[in-house]
C-alpha cells in the first residue's frame, strides 16, 4: 500500500472540547475534574517548547553541516573510507532530527505550505529511487542519468521537480542523501552498498558521475538550507518570527495559550499515532514491503522510529538533552497524578517495545505473523497506539481542543 492509499484510508476524530476559561467539568477519562490552564501556568511550558525547537533543529543544522563536509571530502577522494565517513555523519545528523518530528502536524515553521513544502523537501519519503539515478536493471534510468530531463542542474531545478508527478518522485531532502550515498537496499543482511567509484570521474563504475557528484552536492545544500530556515523560525531574538508568535510575544497574530498547547498535543498525539504507528509502521508491517520502510537504504530505520518516541516523551517532560524544563507533566500533574504516572509508563512501554524490535526493520516485518521480527514490530505498534490514547486524555485533562487523525489501518 502507497503513503498515498494509506492517507486515503486514515478516519478523522475529534475531541470536542471546552477552550480554556469556562467552568470545570468532570474528566470523564481520569475520574477527575478537569480545569483549564491559566496563562501564567502555560507560559512557561509553552517557553521550554519553544527552546526545545529551536535547540534540536540547530542540532540538525550543524549535524547537516558536519555531513555536507565529510561529503565534500569523499567528492574530492572517493574512497571506501571517505564514503563510510559521509554515510557516518548522515547517520549522526540523522538522529537530532528524528527528535524534531514531534514539531510537526499544526502548520507550524517546516508544515507551512505558504513556504513552499519544506517539510517535503527536506524528509519526503517512500522514495522511488528510480527517478533520481540507476536501480537494477535500469541503468540510464533517473535525473541524473537523462540530461534531457534537466540539461542543467541546479538547487532550484531539483526543488521544482522534487514530487512532481508523483508523492514518490522525491529529489531531494534527507532520503534522496541516502539513496546516493548507500545506492539500493539489495541485501537482506545489510543495508546498500554502493561503491565510491561511483563518484569517480576517472575510474568511474556507473555512467554521469559528473552529474551524480554535482547533484549530491546541490541537494547536500539544499537540506542544509531549508534545516537553517527551519531553525531561524524558532529563534528568540526574532520578535516577528514563528517563535515569537507561538510564545504570545509578537505583536500581531500571537497565538493564544490554549492554541500553543493544542499545537504542541497536536504535534504529540499525530507523531505517536496516525504517523509512527500508522504510516511509519502500519504499512510497512501490512504490506512487508522494504520500500514502505523509512530509511530503506541505510537500514536507518529503527532508529528513525526510536528517535521519533524519544521526541514525543521530550515534549512532555520539557528534557531536550540536559536542558530540563517545565512540560506538560507538570501541568497534568497539577491536575491528574495518576494520569501523569499513566502517560510515564506508556512511554516507558513503547520505548522499551521499539527497542526490542529486531534489526535491520527489513526483516523484521517479513515472515509469517507469528515470526518474532513481526510480534515485536507489533507490539510496539500497539504501544505505541495506547500511548496516543493516553495523550488524548491529557488534552481533556487540560481541557484543549484536539484533532487527530487514525493510524493507517484504522485501529485506535
Amino acid at each position: 500500500m502507497s503513503i498515498v492509499e494509506s492517507r486515503a484510508r486514515s478516519l478523522v476524530i475529534a475531541l470536542s472540547l471546552a477552550l480554556a476559561g469556562g467552568c470545570s467539568s468532570p474528566n470523564t477519562n481520569t475520574g477527575t475534574t478537569a480545569r483549564a490552564v491559566t496563562a501564567a501556568e502555560a507560559a512557561p511550558v509553552i517557553a521550554q517548547y519553544a527552546r526545545g525547537a529551536l535547540s534540536l533543529y540547530g542540532q540538525s543544522h550543524r549535524g547537516a553541516l558536519a555531513m555536507q563536509s565529510a561529503i565534500d571530502a569523499m567528492l574530492a577522494a572517493p574512497t571506501a573510507q571517505t564514503l563510510t565517513a559521509a554515510r557516518q555523519a548522515w547517520l549522526a545528523a540523522r538522529e537530532p532530527y528524528g527528535e524534531t518530528e514531534v514539531f510537526r502536524f499544526y502548520g507550524g515553521p517546516i508544515d507551512d505550505e505558504g513556504a513552499g513544502n519544506v517539510e517535503g523537501r527536506i524528509n519526503a519519503w517512500p522514495m522511488d529511487e528510480g527517478y533520481v539515478d540507476y536501480v537494477m536493471g535500469a541503468p540510464t534510468s533517473g535525473i541524473i542519468n537523462n540530461p534531457a530531463m534537466l540539461p542543467t542542474l541546479t538547487r532550484e531545478a531539483l526543488v521544482g521537480l522534487n514530487e512532481q508527478g508523483g508523492e514518490t518522485n522525491i529529489a531531494t531532502g534527507w532520503h534522496a542523501v541516502e539513496f546516493l550515498l548507500w545506492g539500493q537496499d539489495l541485501r537482506a543482511d545489510g543495508p546498500g552498498d554502493r561503491p565510491a567509484t561511483d563518484f569517480a570521474t576517472s575510474r568511474g563504475t556507473a555512467m554521469n558521475p559528473d552529474r551524480r557528484r554535482q547533484y549530491l552536492t546541490l541537494i547536500t545544500a539544499q537540506l542544509v538550507a531549508d534545516l537553517d530556515t527551519v531553525r531561524a523560525a524558532w529563534t528568540t531574538d526574532d520578535p516577528a518570527n514563528y517563535a515569537a508568535r507561538f510564545t504570545g510575544r509578537a505583536t500581531r497574530d500571537a497565538l493564544s495559550p490554549t492554541q500553543a498547547l493544542a499545537n504542541i498535543l497536536t504535534g504529540m498525539g499525530s507523531l505517536s499515532g496516525a504517523e509512527l504507528a500508522g504510516e511509519r509502521m502500519t504499512v510497512a508491517y501490512e504490506e512487508r514491503d522494504p520500500e514502505d520502510e523509512h530509511s530503506c537504504f541505510s537500514d536507518n530505520t529503527h532508529n528513525d522510529i526510536l528517535r521519533n518516541a524519544l521526541g514525543v516523551e521530550n515534549v512532555y517532560l520539557g528534557r531536550y538533552g540536559a536542558d530540563d524544563g517545565p512540560g506538560l507533566d507538570d501541568l497534568v500533574r497539577a491536575r491528574d497524578p495518576a494520569l501523569d504516572t499513566r502517560m510515564r509508563a506508556a512511554f516507558a512501554n513503547s520505548l522499551t517495545a521499539i527497542r526490542a524490535i529486531p534489526t535491520p526493520f527489513d526483516q523484521a516485518i517479513t515472515g509469517g505473523d507469528d515470526a518474532e521480527g513481526r510480534l515485536r514490530v507489533r507490539a510496539a505498534i500497539d504501544a505505541l497506539r495506547a500511548q496516543t490514547r493516553v495523550i488524548e486524555e491529557i488534552a481533556a485533562a487540560l481541557r484543549v481542543p484536539l484533532q487527530l487523525e487514525a493510524p493507517a489501518d484504522g485501529g485506535m
